[in-house]
């Protein structure tokens, strides 16, 4: 399959097209040239397309990386032929990097805070990473290397603080403890809508029509279909209610309903 049938093929619209042809020219460059390469940090919906790409083309060596295990948002690293698939190197040759943050006692900066500050700086989302919050007046942010002299000269603070700034090694970034609601129910069939319903504390009417208004997606993939069958270990979120995960299916109960359970990202 070429270049255009493979696009073709993956992409669901323009934007995506372009999305994953950036993705495989970096994949020609490591194997045609042998040259290590990489994408822009990629949202987790991007990262799906992407993935999908790479299984339609005989999944080819690559890695989803954003400098410490479990990041939301990842690089996808194409290693050379004569690299281990392994987590792209750091230091000064590697494409990541880590910015740590301090500001004065009783700073409180939050999540969009440090964004903004970083927006404002004229940086595009996709040379920045994870903004992890490990404790009150700290902040760490992963960025493409080639971010790192602007975010050193011209990073001033966030918010109404300023803030004095360090590189770190991508060994000390500290991912912000994630939190979760446990949810415990049955539902008729493991349809979307029903999971959907389930997992946000919805009516059934409600959660269909968020799923045929384009606001929810499995595995971080748009889905239109309230009647999609959802799987153990799948991802469903819903764009203003957040992320829920599918962790066990267990059966049938005594009256013939799903019993499930789902965690809550709150």
């Amino acid at each position: 399959m070429n270049k255009k049938e493979l696009l073709d093929r993956c992409a669901r619209d323009g934007e995506e097209r372009v999305l994953l042809a950036r993705a495989l020219d970096r994949l020609e460059l490591s194997q045609n040239r042998g040259v290590p390469a990489h994408t822009p940090f990629l949202s987790p919906g991007e990262q799906a397309a992407v993935r999908d790409l790479m299984n339609s083309c005989g999944k080819p060596r690559h890695l989803f990386w954003g400098g410490y295990p479990e990041s939301e948002r990842n690089i996808c690293f194409f290693p050379a032929d004569w690299q281990e698939l392994d987590a792209p190197p750091g230091g000064l040759d590697g494409p990541l990097a880590a910015l740590e943050a301090k500001f004065p006692a009783g700073a409180a900066p939050t999540h969009r805070d440090i964004l903004g500050s970083l927006m404002g700086l004229g940086l595009t989302r996709e040379v920045l990473g994870d903004i992890l919050l490990p404790q009150p007046g700290l902040c760490q942010v992963a960025a493409l290397r080639e971010a790192v002299p602007i975010l050193l000269s011209q990073w001033e603070g966030a918010g109404r603080w300023k803030a004095r700034f360090t590189e770190i090694p991508l060994e000390r970034l500290v991912p912000t403890p994630v939190q979760v609601k446990t949810i415990r129910d049955t539902v008729a069939a493991p349809r979307l809508d029903a999971v959907l319903a389930a997992g946000f504390s919805l009516s059934r009417s409600k959660a269909a029509a968020l799923i045929a208004s384009g606001k929810a997606a499995i595995n971080h993939r748009e889905c239109l279909k309230g009647d999609r069958q959802v799987a153990e270990g799948d991802v469903i979120t819903c764009r203003g209610l957040g992320k829920c995960v599918v962790k066990e299916v267990s059966g049938l109960s005594k009256k013939g309903r799903t019993i499930m359970v789902i965690e809550r990202y709150i």
